[in-house]
């Protein structure tokens, strides 16, 4: 079993909607949610998650 060591974006809000992030594994970006730790784990490769966060700065993913 990996052990993450899951820290809480700077960018969460104080509302309880809050993201946690764990980069201690080599290889591995591992995301959940901090309102279920023991819910579902997303991981991507550092290429990945380096992706996903600049379509989020380039607005992609607006409704």
């Amino acid at each position: 079993m990996t052990l993450f060591e899951f820290t809480k974006s700077s960018y969460s809000s104080s509302g309880g909607e809050c993201v946690e992030v764990a980069t201690n594994v080599p290889g591995t970006v591992a995301i959940r949610d901090s309102k279920n730790p023991e819910g579902p784990t997303l991981t991507f490769t550092p290429a990945e998650w380096t992706s996903f966060q600049r379509a989020l700065a380039a607005g992609d993913f607006t409704g």
